[in-house]
């Protein structure tokens, strides 16, 4: 099995965040940490270069039950096209929320924003929440 390029480093979350640009996704990354703290209750860690992920999972593949590894409950990533999300559709509970967002677009495992202001914050919450009560996924083997 390939071994996965995205995983938590002991890069500084903070000046990973300060770094970002331009100006409004920095400005909106710091505040996205605000919001994940409060909901997870834990300090963020940086995963590979990019996205600052909260609490891990054991995942195995639904497609190929021989790919599984670790991988963050959820998190984001201030990029300087628009803002990823991540862990926040998986759960059937937080897809019956994502109407109730705002205006987003989805990649396939993550939502895109232009910035916070095009979301409801309060569902955004209670998405994190949903992802971060997250358990791992059952083996297929057992």
């Amino acid at each position: 099995m390939a071994e996965l390029k995205t995983v938590p480093t002991d890069a500084n979350v903070e000046d990973f965040l300060h770094a970002a640009t331009p100006a409004r996704r920095k400005e909106d990354g710091l505040r996205l940490a605000e919001i994940f703290r409060d909901v997870t209750g834990t300090d963020p860690v940086l995963w590979g270069p990019s996205i600052v992920g909260y609490g891990s999972y054991h995942y195995v593949s639904p497609a190929n039950p021989r790919t599984h590894g670790e991988w963050m409950k959820t998190g984001f990533s201030p990029r300087k096209a628009q803002l990823s999300l991540y862990g926040l559709k998986d759960q059937p509970e937080a897809a019956a929320l994502l109407p109730s967002l705002g205006t987003y677009t989805e990649g396939a495992g993550c939502l895109y924003v232009k910035k916070l202001d095009d979301i409801d914050l309060d569902v955004l919450r209670r998405l994190i929440a949903i992802a971060w009560s997250r358990a791992d996924d059952p083996d297929p083997a057992s």
